[in-house]
């Protein structure tokens, strides 16, 4: 049971015995720093209830938890607010149950419960990864981590957009202008070469229309019949067909993409369960087209279009079929939801990774599969997040002004290795240790710059602030690992056995933070939110740091106390290493 468990449990039978009332909640929070105590009791919201003034009815609750609480060892009243003392023998008891867990704070999946279906990245396949991706695939891979951790199974997932008017555009332009160039001729990575053409057919296709605007058309007239993307149209059109010679084209250039895409991953340190490919589900959901018209989920106008009439829902009518009889992308992620239920038959629900831009696409989505009667559509989750910024403004992949992924990361590398030889804070490396180096701190920034800040905000990202060895950053974090790892070497005796020790206030600060972290986690998985860990693991650090400052370990008054301070500096190390696995980030033995 943990200390507000227990306490609330206390707190309760405290008003039933003195005031005959049953109290169904407790409120607790943390003591404020400029009053004596660990926990505090919220008393105002129990005058609802209990009649009395707010001081006296703490004095009562205080003085019952002294007498029937073994670790309760004193408390005072400010106001509304009691503030309990507990012991140190609590803290120590509950140190010297985790001390040796390294993986506390992790809980291993519970047999028989559903699983979680996470989707993230989700890329067309006509051009290379972007920022936004890695802010997706950060978010996704973080979020079903986290997922993991707190007790559930997790498959992670990603539908690739690998079909459609948007890839025929650079199949076309490689057709036409690529020479039969490929990865291995240009040196190019293969979503790289085929962002290329994707740039080219746009900048052709301007040309097109500004030749047929010169010849009287108007602007929208010329972009209908722009004879590039005429022939784009056709050869999607062939594509459905089956041509073989268009699908063999297909197949190849998205085989280039995938393997670059897969070197993209590798470096980014994510990775999927399970793929789905639009191509093979594009089709799906037209089979309950026809059995929500059935059920009366659905209404066929005359035209012979489907709709579904949401408004008595506070939304609007949403079509699902067209009038010749071709699905719309709902329809198909209807059939793929269902299609993930029957793949996977042990998934209870699904977390999809999208930009907020899609908010009411989800919105509909989860209330049509509602209405359709599926019982894991209330287990339905939309990932939604902002947009991600740079310093020099927005990305536009048409026009090739985008921030690609794999730049991004070897930016983010290189300006690890600038800052740090500023620093000097490599000396004595190998040049394949520091190159090791750079990437973890470099790649460790990015992640936690972007994982710190709530999905749902937009994220201004500045690559030097995120590489700051000071402040909530990823390297500052890293650094104070290191920096245990250094005092664990250093510390050459036997320093495992359990202690008992008196406690100084900063090892008390560092061992109340550590009890939190379990419920971090599981509060973290209940909000699909990084962001929790990240900034509990930030206050962690900043209260080891502020113990580091002001106790000494090596230099203690004696033996138990100096075993203790090295077991406690280890429990935080696992802690910062537990809570970085959870947001993809690697730490460094020595920095």
């Amino acid at each position: 049971m943990s200390l507000q468990e227990t306490l609330s449990k206390y707190v309760k039978q405290a008003v039933k015995s003195v005031f005959s009332i049953d109290l169904e909640t407790v409120e607790f929070q943390a003591t404020r720093k400029e009053f004596s105590g660990d926990i505090t009791v919220v008393i105002f919201p129990m005058l609802r209830f209990v009649k009395g003034n707010p001081v006296q009815i703490g004095e009562t609750i205080g003085n019952y938890l002294v007498e029937h609480v073994n670790h309760v060892k004193a408390f005072n009243v400010v106001k509304g607010f009691l503030n309990v003392e507990i012991s140190d023998a609590y803290y120590i008891e509950f140190f010297n149950e985790i001390k040796d867990d390294i993986r506390y704070g992790l809980v291993a999946p519970k047999a028989g419960e559903k699983a979680v279906m996470v989707e993230y990245s989700s890329p067309n396949t006509n051009k290379p990864l972007h920022l936004g991706h890695v802010r997706n695939n950060l978010l996704g891979y973080s979020v079903a981590e986290i997922l993991k951790a707190s007790g559930k199974k997790v498959y992670k997932t990603q539908i690739i957009n690998d079909r459609g008017i948007h890839i025929c555009k650079s199949m076309l332009a490689w057709e036409k202008f690529g020479k039969g160039e490929t990865p291995e001729s240009t040196g190019l990575k293969g979503d790289k070469l085929v962002g290329n053409y994707y740039v080219k057919f746009d900048q052709e296709y301007k040309k097109e229309i500004k030749n047929l605007v010169s010849k009287g058309s108007s602007e929208d007239d010329a972009k209908k019949n722009a004879p590039l993307l005429i022939e784009a149209q056709n050869m999607l059109l062939k594509w459905e067909a089956g041509d073989k010679e268009v699908v063999a084209l297909w197949k190849k250039m998205n085989g280039w993409v995938y393997d670059g895409f897969g070197e993209t991953y590798k470096k980014l340190g994510v990775d999927f369960d399970t793929l789905y490919y639009e191509s093979n589900t594009y089709l799906l959901g037209k089979e309950f087209v026809a059995e929500g018209l059935k059920s009366g989920v659905f209404e066929k106008e005359k035209d012979g279009s489907v709709w579904c009439d949401l408004t008595d829902d506070g939304l609007d009518k949403k079509i699902v079929q067209r009038s010749d009889g071709t699905a719309v992308y709902m329809t198909q992620d209807i059939g793929t939801a269902i299609q993930r239920i029957k793949d996977f038959p042990d998934v209870g629900g699904m977390v999809y990774t999208v930009g907020n831009e899609q908010d009411y696409h989800f919105q509909v989505l989860f209330l049509i599969l509602k209405k359709l009667g599926f019982e894991w559509a209330k287990n339905l989750y939309h990932l939604s997040y902002g947009m991600v910024d740079l310093p020099s403004g927005k990305m536009k992949s048409r026009e090739g002004t985008v921030v690609d992924a794999d730049d991004l990361i070897d930016d983010m590398a290189s300006t690890a290795e600038e800052i740090s030889e500023e620093l000097g804070k490599l000396d004595g490396y190998s040049i394949e240790e520091k190159k090791a180096l750079y990437k973890t701190i470099g790649l460790g920034a990015l992640k936690y710059y972007i994982l710190k800040v709530d999905p749902k905000k937009r994220i201004l990202f500045d690559p030097k602030e995120s590489i700051d060895f000071q402040g909530n950053t990823g390297p500052f974090i890293q650094y104070t690992y290191a920096r245990i790892q250094s005092i664990l070497r250093k510390a050459d005796f036997d320093w495992s056995i359990s202690v008992d020790v008196p406690l100084h206030s900063k090892e008390k600060e560092l061992l109340k933070q550590l009890q939190l972290f379990p419920e971090v986690v599981q509060n973290a998985a209940d909000n699909h939110s990084p962001a929790l860990i990240a900034n509990y693991t930030y206050e962690l650090v900043k209260l080891y740091n502020s113990f580091f400052q002001n106790v000494s370990i090596f230099g203690a008054d004696n033996g138990t106390e100096k075993t203790f301070r090295v077991q406690l500096s280890h429990v935080v190390a696992i802690t910062i290493k537990n809570s970085f696995t959870l947001l993809g980030i690697q730490v460094p033995e020595r920095m």
